[in-house]
């Protein structure tokens, strides 16, 4: 898309405008695994409360944001994430992005991405049929 799909599109990375307000009036603090970065106003006027943002590296879709940087960005706490990371567990899995209405999304026996045929009912099931 280029220059014009920066300019009017917000769902595919972020905007010129975002970029720009993030320049001119946040700090970069980190970034996560997926390239995403994460920003928090630069200059605080008093009594003013700070605002904290994120811009995709990639797709907008708020699934990306690890669960520590969601506590950030909501205000959980005021520290960066690295200092509320637990210890890795040997049982954790590595993120997979959500698949929606992607190829990899899960299709269940019937949908019509797969055919559209699904078995028939058996055990008890019974057709309504009306009294006539």
């Amino acid at each position: 898309m280029g220059f014009l799909g920066k300019i009017f599109t917000w769902w595919d990375g972020a905007t010129i405008g975002t970029l720009w307000y993030s320049l001119k009036n946040g700090e970069q603090v980190g970034t996560d695994f997926a390239g995403n970065r994460y920003f928090r106003t630069r200059h605080l006027k008093d009594g003013a409360r700070e605002r904290r943002w994120v811009i995709y590296n990639g797709p907008n879709d708020a699934s990306r944001v690890p669960a520590e940087w969601h506590g950030w960005l909501h205000g959980s706490y005021d520290e960066l994430p690295e200092s509320h990371l637990p210890p890795p567990r040997i049982w954790e899995a590595e993120f997979t992005p959500n698949a929606t209405g992607t190829p990899a999304a899960y299709r269940p026996a019937g949908a019509l991405e797969r055919g559209g045929q699904r078995a028939r009912a058996t055990g008890d099931y019974e057709a309504w049929t009306p009294d006539a």
